[in-house]
This record gives structure tokens, C-alpha cells and sequence, in this order.
């Protein structure tokens, strides 16, 4: 057997402690050997301990105690956690999740089909990449590299992947444990783990498909039920399990206190209040020995404190930053100026009080932007704009943002916003605008409700999709209502802004970034003279140098990037000499 599973001999304690717990004391599994003594399972990010495969409470701690760096163990089924927790109480911690059963013998498989995608078994090491990739997007522990890959023919493990029908990318993915290989379950149990789905993921139903697709899985295989621990806080997942016929059972998982399961044993950190943008500052911060105190949680600010050197910042922005930057950037028109003279490229702009002038442009251009000189988050920003009526509609509804307003050519291509700290490119990405998937059955406001759900909680409620005029127009440009039902598979856009906060979607290109789109950020930021900035760029591909510069955020969220060290870059700015000798090193020969 390739999992890990390592096997005693105390037959007789474990029917001793079958018969106490008033369980059926069945010693031959559905492969017909003996269950197995003490198992473990090595899942790649941790290992699973079978706690009812333990007699007593102290080989279940030393398991424990032989958890590996980054990894996390979990004892489930664990029944008498208070005699666990007292044997190593300043170890060990109690899970805070709720375990759920489903009975494969009663379950029913849905009769709809995914629409947009396909469930399918892990068939690529691109597809454990991807997994992992996905793991990391919803701040999951990461399996070792190689791990998913070389237990592709494990009996023990079952990778699913939910598969994108046009783009063939990976949006979903599930692991499941068959018990009666691992350890000759005399119950013929399983158990379900690691259901997460891309963020970005535009089609609704693929959490459910995944799990649907296991529970089928395992059904097939004789099996009697699959298991699941939901952290109890969870309330869309808990109602997709109780929804799929899942109950609640009262087996416990136990795990180690370490810092990667410190929030759960910790309670609410210092950080609780600030958003995720501020949370992954602190954090870091915090990681260092770096004193944090929370001035004002709803404004995002914040005091940093190391080494006889304090300095408040806002999120992102600090002190570091002065005022004649940030009204800089604060000022699009400003901005523009600015980078222009250090020969940034832009995009043509057209007086916004001249008819002839906007009239002339639409004639030469695909279609034109409006947006306030002053605002963030995406409020005011109209784009695609292709009649005069349009545009005159929208430079009303811009001004109630701010007075004056830019009106410019819309260059074609895609948002790519690059992070400069210390004027270095530290993460760039992709933005998109908020598309759904049709699935021929639910209305167009019912799949923008459902993506804006998984927007805010994937981004801590940051991202959402509002359903308002820009909303309509965008849809019916497409010649859709709100009410309409979407043809199965058709993509449709929902806003024409690549806003995440406005519920577009964000992909990292890091590593793919043209070295002329890193040197025109890099020229914006120091034409500004500033040293944390987000610089967007519209261009055809991040892979080519062509670009238009289009605005510089002075307050760029960090944690939109993860998982680029964003964070880390930006403490090491403000308090160098709390990275290691080693990093400082590396940094300052890179």
C-alpha cells in the first residue's frame, strides 16, 4: 500500500475499548484483513490519525508530537476528547469544527448534470499543480511538492478535479479517503477532505458537483458513509452538506497548537477587526516580534512598533508615504502629468466639456472611459462606452463622485495591476470583470447573487457584485435582462471594470511580467516618488510590452496577491533590520 499506514499489535485493547464506547467490536474489514493498530495516513499537508484505531490516549499524543514542519495533523474520530486534551493539554487543542455523516446506502445522485464544467480524477501532474494553486488561493496548507502526483494510483487517496469546460483549467477540487483501504474500517467508512474551489470560478454548483462526485465514487465501492469535519462558522458549506443529506455526528478532531493552527487555539487575534487587506499586515508584523496596535479597526488603521521606530499606517499606506505623493495619486489628472514627463505611455484624453471633441472620438476610437479625477474602489469608472449619449449619461453619474472627470480612449486588453515596493515590482495580476457562466436553467440575477457570494467570502467580504444600472447596461449591451435565463455554457460579463472590490476576479502572472511593462511601473512610481503603489496597466498580454498606463493606487491591497510576499516586502520597508541576515542578504543581491 503506497499511504503511509504503520500497524501494532493490540487486538485485545482495542476491543476492550470497542466494547466501552458500545461499539460492534468487528475485527474483519470489507478487504478481509484485520483492522489496522495506530493508523496514519499521510495526505501531503498533513497526516489523518485514526483515532479509533488507538487503545489509549498516549500513542495518539506521540503520533501527534511527530507532526512535520508546515503540516498539519489531525486526530479525527476522536470520541473522548477530554481524556485526549488532558493528557498533553499544553499541545493539543480541541478542533472547533462539527463533523457530518452522510449514509452512502440511502444517498440519491442528483439528476442535473454540471453545466460549464466536468468532474473528473486527478490525470496530470499539472493537475496536482493545480490543486495546490488553488489550496493556496483559499489559504489552505499546501501538500508537499511531488506528494498529490506520486499517490495518483494510491487505493487509499481519491483526487477530484472540477475541470473548466472552455478553458480546460482547473476550478475545484476534493480528496476522499476509502477507510477500508487504509485500515480495514470494519464500518466500510470514508471520509471527505480539502473541498475548495477557485475564487475566480465563474460557474455555480461546483463545490456540490465535487462532493456529489465522490459520494458516487465511494457508493460504487461498496462503501457505507463518508465523513467530513466544516469548521462551525461555516455556514454556506454546512448548508450544502445538510442540503446533500449530511448529519451531524459526534466525532471530534484534535490538533497541535503550531502556528499554523494558532488562530484556532489562540481565540480572536489582535488584528480581528481590520479587513484582510490590514489583517495580512499585522500578521506578518506580528510573525516578526513587531508590537501592533489596532488605532481604528474599521478605518484600517494601525501603529507598527520595533526597535525604537514606530510608524502608523492605513493598510498599505504608512508614513512613508508623503502628502505631495499621495495627492498625486489621489488626483488622476495629476498622475497622468506625472508619468507622462518621465515618458510613461497613456491613453489619449478627451475634454469632457467639448461635445465636438467626444464626438470626434468615438468616431476614432472602439469606445471611451469616464471616470472621477478623485475616487477609489471603482465608483464613478464607466468603460465601453460607444455613444455620445453614453458617454454624457456617464460623465453625470462620475461627477456625483467628484466635479471634474476624465474622459479617455479605451485601449483594448486586459487590467494588469503590478505592485511596487521600494520600487520593485513584488506581484502583478490580471484583473477581469465579473463574468458568469449560464447553466440553462437559473436567471442571470440568481448566478450574479451566487458568484457575488463566493466573491465576498473569498475575499473576507471585500468583493461583491453590485446589481445596479452599470449592471443592466452591461447585460442588455449583451442583449440580456436580468430575469433571462442563460443559454447552458454561454460566459457573460457582467460589469465592463475589472474592480475587485465591484466582484471582478484577480490572476497572479508574477513570473510571466514583459521586462518593459516592470520598467514602465517602476518609472510611474519613482515619477511619483513613492514607495508602496499599486500601478495599473491596460495591455494585450502580460507577455508583451505594449501598454497604457492608466492610474497609480497609493493604498494597494496586499492581500489581493497572495501567495506573493507582498506583506513581507512591505514590512522589510519599513523595518529592515527585522528580516534575517540571510534574507537581508538575498534581498539586497536581488
Amino acid at each position: 500500500m503506497a499511504s503511509d499506514i504503520r500497524t501494532g499489535r493490540n487486538q485485545a485493547h482495542r476491543l476492550k475499548r470497542f466494547r466501552d464506547e458500545g461499539l460492534k467490536p468487528v475485527i474483519s474489514g470489507a478487504g478481509g484483513g484485520e483492522m489496522a493498530d495506530q493508523a496514519v495516513l499521510d495526505c501531503g499537508w498533513g497526516r489523518l490519525l485514526f483515532a479509533q484505531t488507538f487503545a489509549e490516549a498516549e500513542p495518539l499524543i506521540e503520533a501527534l508530537r511527530a507532526e512535520g514542519p508546515d503540516c498539519r495533523d489531525i486526530a479525527f474520530y476522536v470520541r473522548n476528547p477530554h481524556v485526549l486534551l488532558a493528557s498533553a493539554p499544553q499541545e493539543v487543542f480541541l478542533d472547533p469544527s462539527h463533523s457530518f455523516r452522510l449514509d452512502l446506502g440511502t444517498y440519491r445522485p442528483s439528476r442535473r448534470q454540471p453545466r460549464g464544467f466536468v468532474v473528473r480524477r486527478l490525470s496530470s501532474e499539472h493537475d496536482a499543480e493545480e490543486i495546490n494553486r488553488i489550496y493556496a488561493a483559499r489559504k489552505m496548507v499546501q501538500a508537499r511538492p511531488g506528494f498529490i502526483w506520486s499517490r495518483r494510483d494510491d487505493r487509499s487517496l481519491t483526487y477530484l478535479v472540477a475541470e473548466d469546460a472552455t478553458t480546460g483549467q482547473v476550478i475545484g477540487t476534493v480528496t476522499g479517503v476509502n477507510h477500508d483501504r487504509a485500515f480495514n474500517d470494519p464500518d466500510r467508512g470514508s471520509s471527505l477532505w480539502c473541498l475548495a474551489v477557485d475564487p475566480q470560478a465563474a460557474q455555480p454548483g461546483i463545490g456540490e458537483a465535487l462532493v456529489r462526485r465522490l459520494a458516487e465514487h465511494f457508493s460504487t465501492q461498496g462503501l457505507a458513509s463518508m465523513d467530513l469535519s466544516v469548521m462551525h462558522d461555516n455556514d454556506q458549506a454546512i448548508a450544502l452538506y445538510e442540503k446533500l443529506g449530511f448529519r451531524r455526528v459526534s466525532f471530534f478532531g484534535v490538533k497541535r497548537k503550531n502556528p499554523i493552527n494558532e488562530s484556532l487555539f489562540v481565540g480572536p487575534a489582535e488584528a480581528d477587526g481590520l479587513n484582510p487587506y490590514g489583517q495580512i499586515i499585522v500578521a506578518e508584523a506580528r510573525r516578526r516580534g513587531i508590537q501592533t496596535d489596532v488605532i481604528d479597526a474599521e478605518g484600517g488603521l494601525f501603529r507598527l512598533t520595533w526597535g525604537g521606530r514606530s510608524i502608523r499606517c492605513r493598510e498599505s499606506l504608512s508614513e512613508l508615504t508623503s502628502a505631495v505623493a499621495l495627492s498625486i495619486c489621489d488626483d488622476k489628472r495629476l498622475t497622468r502629468r506625472i508619468v507622462e514627463q518621465a515618458g510613461v505611455t497613456t491613453p489619449e484624453r478627451i475634454d469632457a466639456n467639448d461635445p465636438d471633441a467626444l464626438r470626434d472620438a468615438l468616431t476614432r476610437h472602439d469606445a471611451l472611459v469616464v471616470k472621477p479625477a478623485r475616487g477609489e474602489q471603482g465608483k464613478g469608472v464607466f468603460v465601453g462606452l460607444k455613444t455620445l449619449e453614453d458617454v454624457a449619461a456617464a460623465i453625470e453619474a462620475a461627477r456625483v463622485q467628484c466635479p471634474e472627470v476624465l474622459v479617455e480612449q479605451q485601449v483594448q486588453g486586459d487590467d494588469l495591476r503590478l505592485v511596487v515596493i521600494d520600487f520593485k515590482v513584488v506581484a502583478a495580476a490580471l484583473r477581469r470583470p465579473p463574468r458568469v457562466v449560464g447553466d440553462g436553467r437559473s436567471t442571470l440575477r440568481a448566478l450574479i447573487e451566487h458568484q457575488s457570494r463566493r466573491r465576498e467570502a473569498a475575499t473576507g467580504g471585500e468583493s461583491k457584485i453590485p446589481i445596479d444600472g452599470e449592471t443592466r447596461r452591461t447585460l442588455a449591451e449583451a442583449g440580456y435582462g436580468l430575469d433571462d435565463i442563460a443559454p447552458e455554457g454561454a460566459e457573460i460579463q457582467v460589469r465592463k471594470a475589472a474592480n475587485l472590490h465591484l466582484g471582478g476576479t484577480i490572476h497572479d502572472v508574477t513570473d510571466e511580467v514583459h521586462p518593459a511593462l516592470i520598467r514602465a511601473a517602476i518609472a510611474a512610481a519613482r515619477a511619483i516618488d513613492i514607495s508602496v503603489t499599486g500601478i495599473d496597466l491596460m495591455v494585450r498580454s502580460p507577455r508583451e510590452p505594449d501598454y497604457a498606463f492608466i492610474e497609480a493606487n497609493e493604498r494597494p491591497g496586499l492581500a489581493n496577491h497572495e501567495p506573493q510576499p507582498t506583506a513581507e516586502r512591505f514590512i522589510d520597508l519599513l523595518f529592515p533590520l527585522s528580516q534575517s541576515p540571510a534574507a537581508r542578504a538575498f534581498h539586497a543581491n536581488g
